[in-house]
C-alpha cells in the first residue's frame, strides 16, 4: 500500500503572501484608475466630432463654417450672445439645439449659448421676455451681438419701440418652408435652420444690411408669383443680409456714397449718354460694387462699350448644342479654377437653363493690365456649345465665319484696382457679368447656380468671409400611405406584437416551472 507520508524530496509549502497580492491589486487598480482617467481627460480634449446622418444633416456649409473662423467674430472683444429659448416638445428642438451648438464649437467660445425651457424655467424665460421687451411666448433664438451694456430696445425718431439693430429674433416657426398642395393646403416642406441662424448672426453682428441699388428704371425682371426670378435675387441676397433698394438711374448725378453696390437685371433698353458717364464714375471709385445681369438677344450698344472697356464683352449670340437633331440651348460647363470667391465650386459642373449667350473675357490682356483691370472667366461652357448668331432664323449649325467657338464664357468677373498692394487690397472696385437671367426662374433654379450667385454678391461688398457653398435646406418626405395599409399597421402595433411578447413571456414562464 502506499504510505500517505508526505516524499522528503518534495519542496516546503510557501506560506501564502496575502500582503504581497494585496499590494499588486491594489497597485493595479490604482493604475487602471489612471489610465481611466487620462482616457477620459485625452478624450474630452482632444476629440473628433463625426455627422454620421446620411445627409450630413448636423454639418454647417462651408460658408458658415468661413464666417465663423473670420475677423467678423475673432476680433470681437465681447462674446455673441444666444438664448434659445424652446419647449422640448418643440418637434424641431433637438436639432435647433445640434446646429446651434455647432455654431458655438465652430465659434470657439466668441458666440455663448443659454438654453431656456419656458416651460421647465418658466421664471427664467419670464426674465428673459422681459429684458428684451418681448410680449409673446413663442419658441424663439435671440442673437444678441451688442458689443455695449446699452438697451436691448431703443426708440427711434417717431417714438416708436423697437429691437436694437444687433439683436436679432429667429422664430421656430421660420426655421420651417411651407408649400401649397393641390388641395389647396399648407404643408411643411423643409427645414431652413442653418440660413436663417447665419443671416440673423450676420445682420445682428453688423447691424444693418448692406444696399444694393437696383436700377430699377433699366431692369426688367418678372416679379410676379412666388416662384418669380424677382423673389428668387431678393430672396438670395436677403439671406446674405444684402438688401435691394429700387432707384432710377435717370436724373442720378452721382450713385450715392452709401450704397454698397448696384445691381442691373435684365435691362431691355440701353443706357444714354449720361448715364453710361455715371456708371463710369461710380466704377472709377474705391469698392464699387456692380452686379450685371444681361438678357440674351437685347443688343444694347453704350452698355456693351462700357463693359468692353473693362475687358468683357457680351456678344450677340444664343449658346447652342446639337445633340444629334435636336437643338439644346440649356448651356452646361464648369465654374472656373484658382478663383477665390468660388473656390468651393471649383470645377463644378451646372446647367443654365433657359437663354444664355456668350461673352469675350479678355484675360491678361496687356492695355487692361497697363489700366490695372483684371477679366476673369467664371463658368465657361463645355465644348460642343458654340455661339449661334443665327438663332430663331431655323437650321442652326455651326457657321467658323460668323458663329463663335470655344473657349465660350457664360460668365465673368472684373477688378479694378491696385491687386498687388496688399493695403490697397480692400480699395478694389469688382464687377460680375452673367449673359442669362433665366437661372432665376423657379423651374430652372439649381442648388449649385444660387450659391454662385450668393458667393458673387459677397465677394461684390467686400464681405469674402461669406463665399462658399452655402447650406442645404433639409427636406421634410411624406410617407404616402392608404387607408387600409394604416389600418393594418394599427392592428400589429396594437394586437400582433403584443400577442407575440405574450406568447414568449409564457413560454419562459412555463420553462421556470419546469
Amino acid at each position: 500500500m502506499p504510505s500517505s507520508q508526505p516524499d522528503s524530496t518534495d519542496p516546503p509549502t510557501r506560506s501564502l503572501n496575502r500582503w504581497g497580492i494585496g499590494t499588486l491589486s491594489a497597485v493595479q487598480l490604482v493604475l487602471l484608475a489612471v489610465c481611466l482617467f487620462a482616457a477620459n481627460y485625452l478624450s474630452a480634449v482632444y476629440y473628433v466630432r463625426a455627422d454620421l446622418s446620411r445627409g450630413a444633416d448636423y454639418t454647417l456649409s462651408q460658408s458658415t463654417k468661413r464666417y465663423l473662423a473670420s475677423d467678423a467674430l475673432s476680433s470681437r472683444e465681447k462674446p455673441v450672445k444666444w438664448i434659445m429659448a424652446f419647449r422640448r416638445t418643440q418637434p424641431f428642438h433637438d436639432r435647433v439645439r445640434a446646429l446651434a451648438e455647432e455654431y458655438v464649437r465652430l465659434s470657439k467660445g466668441n458666440i455663448e449659448l443659454e438654453v431656456v425651457d419656458p416651460l421647465r424655467s418658466p421664471d427664467r424665460a419670464a426674465q428673459v421676455m422681459a429684458s428684451y421687451e418681448l410680449s409673446f411666448a413663442a419658441d424663439v433664438i435671440i442673437i444678441d451681438a451688442r458689443t455695449t451694456e446699452g438697451s436691448a430696445v431703443v426708440t427711434d425718431t417717431l417714438g416708436t419701440h423697437e429691437l436694437n439693430p444687433h439683436v436679432k429674433l429667429v422664430l421656430a416657426e421660420q426655421m420651417i418652408s411651407h408649400e401649397t398642395d393641390r388641395q389647396s393646403q399648407r404643408r411643411p416642406k423643409g427645414f431652413l435652420g442653418e440660413d436663417l441662424l447665419t443671416a440673423n448672426l450676420v445682420e445682428a453682428i453688423e447691424g444693418r444690411p448692406r444696399t444694393l441699388l437696383f436700377l430699377a428704371d433699366k431692369s426688367r425682371i418678372d416679379a410676379q408669383g412666388v416662384d418669380s426670378p424677382w423673389r428668387t435675387l431678393e430672396g438670395t441676397l436677403r439671406l446674405q443680409n444684402i438688401q435691394l433698394k429700387a432707384v432710377n438711374l435717370s436724373g442720378l448725378e452721382n450713385i450715392p456714397e452709401d450704397a454698397q453696390g448696384v445691381a442691373l437685371v435684365a435691362p431691355q433698353y440701353d443706357l444714354t449718354d449720361a448715364e453710361v458717364e455715371v456708371l463710369a464714375r461710380y466704377w472709377s471709385r474705391p469698392r464699387a460694387a456692380l452686379l450685371i445681369l444681361l438678357e440674351p438677344g437685347t443688343v444694347l450698344p453704350k452698355l456693351k462699350g462700357f463693359l468692353r472697356a473693362n475687358g468683357v464683352t457680351p456678344r450677340n449670340d444664343r449658346l447652342v448644342f446639337k445633340n444629334k437633331d435636336k437643338l439644346e440651348t440649356k448651356a452646361r460647363g464648369t465654374f472656373g479654377y484658382n478663383i477665390d470667391f468660388i473656390q468651393d465650386l471649383a470645377g463644378q459642373t451646372s446647367e443654365f437653363e433657359g437663354a444664355s449667350a456668350s461673352l469675350e473675357v479678355r484675360e491678361n490682356a496687356d492695355d487692361l493690365l497697363n489700366r490695372k483691370i483684371y477679366p476673369w472667366g467664371l463658368f465657361q461652357v463645355s465644348d460642343g456649345f458654340w455661339g449661334e448668331t443665327r438663332f430663331g432664323e431655323g437650321g442652326e449649325a455651326f457657321d467658323k465665319v460668323e458663329d463663335y467657338a470655344s473657349p465660350l464664357f457664360l460668365a465673368a468677373s472684373v477688378a479694378h484696382g491696385d491687386m498687388t498692394n496688399e493695403k490697397l487690397a480692400s480699395e478694389v472696385s469688382r464687377m460680375v457679368v452673367v449673359a442669362n437671367t433665366d437661372f432665376l426662374k423657379g423651374e430652372n433654379r439649381r442648388a449649385e447656380n444660387i450659391d454662385f450667385l450668393a458667393c458673387s454678391v459677397n465677394w461684390l461688398v467686400g464681405r469674402d468671409a461669406l463665399t462658399g457653398v452655402g447650406p442645404r435646406s433639409l427636406r421634410l418626405y411624406k410617407l404616402p400611405l392608404l387607408d387600409a395599409q394604416v389600418a393594418f399597421i394599427n392592428r400589429v402595433n396594437l394586437f400582433f406584437l403584443p400577442a407575440v411578447f405574450g406568447v414568449l413571456g409564457l413560454m419562459v414562464w412555463s420553462s421556470r416551472r419546469a
